[in-house]
């Protein structure tokens, strides 16, 4: 785990980084000149900051001139927050009539760097349950949620997002490494669903589906997870047509009418 830096040089850089984001934010575009006056910084403090900015694609510069302005960026990252601020208590309804109908535990997971997330999670209604919190990381390899997530991003993305993760073994079904994820992968986009069969839990079995923003991207996934003894192939066809029905639904209420993983 990162240790974060609290000294007092961080937190005024950090200070000085927001300061300058939000003067962009007040002007359309605006020079290093003004800028160092509104915001009561040195010009060569305020250009090498600039230049950073502007390399992470958080600004950009008007030509050759000294004129910089926001860049799309950031509103692209004020969306997907307020996506997952419109998806939790929509999802909220949905996981709660699914879990009236199947009685196990259902989660909502979001990508988030090399782990998946879980947003929500509607607890099984039987005594033997699966332990999980709401906030826990997992890893993407190993779970039906990450692989659902990864699915449909470009290999090297995805090469790339697990370029530093060590494929920890877990149980003996674990995946040991990128390619038989990879293989995987290929299966879940065929099939429209993913599946952590006893590869992050013995005796625990978990389907995956995608859930799409407005705009037809893959924002989090919503998943079932249940203990072998409660588990038939014979209803896993039925478990997973009633994930995609919950999962279609609540990419419609997010304005995506188009899921395409369900029953014609």
């Amino acid at each position: 785990m990162s240790v974060v830096d609290t000294s007092p040089d961080s937190v005024s850089s950090v200070l000085k980084v927001f300061g300058i984001l939000q003067a962009l934010g007040e002007q359309k575009e605006i020079g290093v000149t003004e800028l160092s006056q509104r915001i009561m910084m040195s010009k060569s403090t305020v250009y090498r900051f600039l230049q950073t900015m502007k390399t992470l694609g958080y600004v950009n510069q008007e030509g050759e001139s000294d004129k910089y302005t926001l860049s799309l960026k950031l509103f692209e990252l004020g969306g997907k927050a307020l996506e997952h601020q419109e998806l939790i208590p929509i999802a909220d309804i949905q996981m709660h009539r699914l879990g009236k109908l199947t009685k196990e535990t259902l989660h909502l997971g979001a990508l988030d760097e090399d782990s998946i997330v879980y947003l929500h999670k509607v607890d099984s209604e039987y005594n033997l349950r699966m332990y999980s919190r709401i906030g826990r990381r997992r890893p993407l390899y190993s779970t039906a949620l990450g692989k659902v997530m990864m699915a449909w991003l470009p290999e090297e993305e995805v090469r790339g997002m697990l370029a530093n993760v060590s494929f920890e073994r877990f149980t003996e079904h674990t995946l040991t490494d990128i390619d038989a994820l990879l293989a995987q992968l290929v299966l879940v986009r065929e099939q429209g669903y993913a599946e952590d069969n006893e590869e992050m839990e013995p005796g625990l079995r978990c389907f995956a589906v995608p859930i799409y923003s407005r705009m037809g991207r893959i924002i989090a996934g919503l998943s079932l997870s249940l203990p072998l003894v409660r588990f038939s192939e014979e209803n896993k066809e039925e478990l997973v047509g009633l994930l995609h029905e919950a999962a279609a639904r609540i990419s419609a209420e997010l304005g995506f009418h188009d899921y395409p993983f369900l029953a014609r």
